[in-house]
């Protein structure tokens, strides 16, 4: 059944060297899940875990570009895959596969074959953290996946605006119905502050995220602004977040990152019946 979770993660016999599973998603497109995403690995990994990045958007796998990983994964003699490596995360993406200039067009058998590949013949190695990419929405590639391994718990990333929220609350119901834990939400182009002034907008408005999150009892992880520093590194494939102490942009993810890491071993905690005596992996202060 839908409602069912097969098995615990240390009972799967995939990702068996991989601690967290993290889905990050998203209700609507154009949130910045991406970019979300692919900041969050890089904050985790500079904060001493060991962390994998899957993009599981099949119809827009970007996660080569904003990593900056244009290498196609090796092949080893069994026939695994090895995910190319950048700025200290592994990488796995469809992106490496597709032809630039192709669509993707596949019904659901064969995004859940995708989904088991990723899964089953990837190298990913000792872990703490699988962040994995999700299209928007509520479709097969989620439901191939929430079958197929437990999930530590899902990331929901919205904007600030109602229609944004409305929408998400449709992928949090989802993962609600797959007993996938929600981990928090992130509130992306929370606010944009002028380069030359100072001064601080609200563009899409600000803080309807959090209170979204108060209502449903669900954590709030932190907010990202709307900052051109963010686009223009997705842009030449070094996550903002490479730079931890030099921009508020960058300094957002960690903090995001931090609250993450607390809420998964809060997870961990009730997952066992008890309280969780383990510090989650993550130092940077």
């Amino acid at each position: 059944m839908m409602s069912e979770r097969v098995t615990t993660l240390h009972e799967s016999k995939l990702l068996t060297g991989v601690r967290h599973t993290v889905a990050v998603a998203s209700g609507k497109g154009g949130v910045g899940k991406s970019t979300v995403a692919a900041n969050l690995a890089v904050a985790l990994q500079q904060g001493g875990a060991m962390v994998g990045l899957m993009d599981a958007d099949v119809y827009g796998p970007c996660i080569p570009k904003l990593m900056g990983a244009p290498d196609a994964p090796k092949h080893t003699e069994n026939s695994k895959v090895v995910p190319p490596i950048r700025h200290g995360v592994k990488i796995m993406s469809m992106g490496f596969f597709l032809p630039k200039k192709e669509a993707v067009i596949w019904r659901g058998p064969m995004l859940h074959k995708m989904i088991q590949e990723f899964l089953g013949r990837v190298e990913w190695g000792e872990l703490d953290y699988l962040v994995i990419d999700l299209p928007p929405g509520t479709g097969d590639i989620q439901l191939s996946l929430c079958q197929t391994i437990p999930l530590t718990g899902a990331m929901i990333v919205s904007t600030p605006q109602d229609m944004a929220l409305e929408v998400a609350s449709k992928a949090i119901l989802m993962f609600q119905k797959l007993n996938v834990p929600i981990l928090g939400i992130v509130e992306n182009m929370s606010y944009h502050t002028c380069s030359h002034c100072g001064q601080r907008e609200d563009i899409f408005g600000h803080g309807g995220a959090r209170e979204a999150s108060q209502r449903a009892g669900m954590a709030f992880l932190g907010e990202i602004p709307l900052a051109s520093v963010i686009r223009a590194n997705s842009d030449i494939g070094k996550p903002v977040a490479l730079r931890p102490t030099e921009e508020a942009a960058s300094r957002s993810f960690y903090g995001v990152a931090r609250e993450l890491a607390a809420r998964i071993s809060i997870v961990d905690g009730d997952a066992k019946s008890g309280t969780s005596s383990s510090e989650p992996t993550f130092v940077i202060q």
